[in-house]
């Protein structure tokens, strides 16, 4: 299960680290501590809390992608036996992409997941990220 520095976490949420660690204390995000003391967010939590916030932009608001790529988190996967329905959380943006069964899997795309949603024309993609 994937985990993520509170700064990583902050950025995935479009919030301030004050405002995850308050979220951590208050309880509203899973956290446990790494070896060095440092929280480490759970990432399914953080998935949950990304949904939360997810709302429509405001009208008249400058939202923009940088190259129409949508970088966030995970929030949801169906799977049948050929494709997969893959719900991302970017900032305010809620993307929904159906792929193959096969490259979700391929990609590891789960809940608490980093992915980044590709958006050309009608279609999107979906592409697991490293953090590091």
């Amino acid at each position: 299960m994937p985990t993520y520095r509170v700064t990583e976490a902050a950025t995935l949420l479009g919030v301030s680290d004050d405002t995850v660690r308050r979220w951590i204390d208050s309880g509203r995000l899973v956290s446990t501590r790494d070896a060095a003391g440092h929280h480490e967010v759970d990432g399914v939590a953080l998935a949950r809390v990304a949904q939360e916030l997810g709302t429509d932009p405001e009208p008249g608001s400058d939202h923009r992608s940088t190259r129409n790529r949508f970088r966030g988190i995970v929030t949801r996967v169906v799977r049948d036996t050929v494709m997969a329905q893959v719900e991302l959380q970017a900032g305010p943006y809620r993307v929904v992409s159906l792929i193959s069964r096969e490259a979700a899997d391929q990609l590891g795309l789960e809940p608490g997941v980093v992915a980044v949603a590709s958006v050309k024309a009608t279609n999107v993609a979906v592409e697991h990220v490293e953090i590091g």
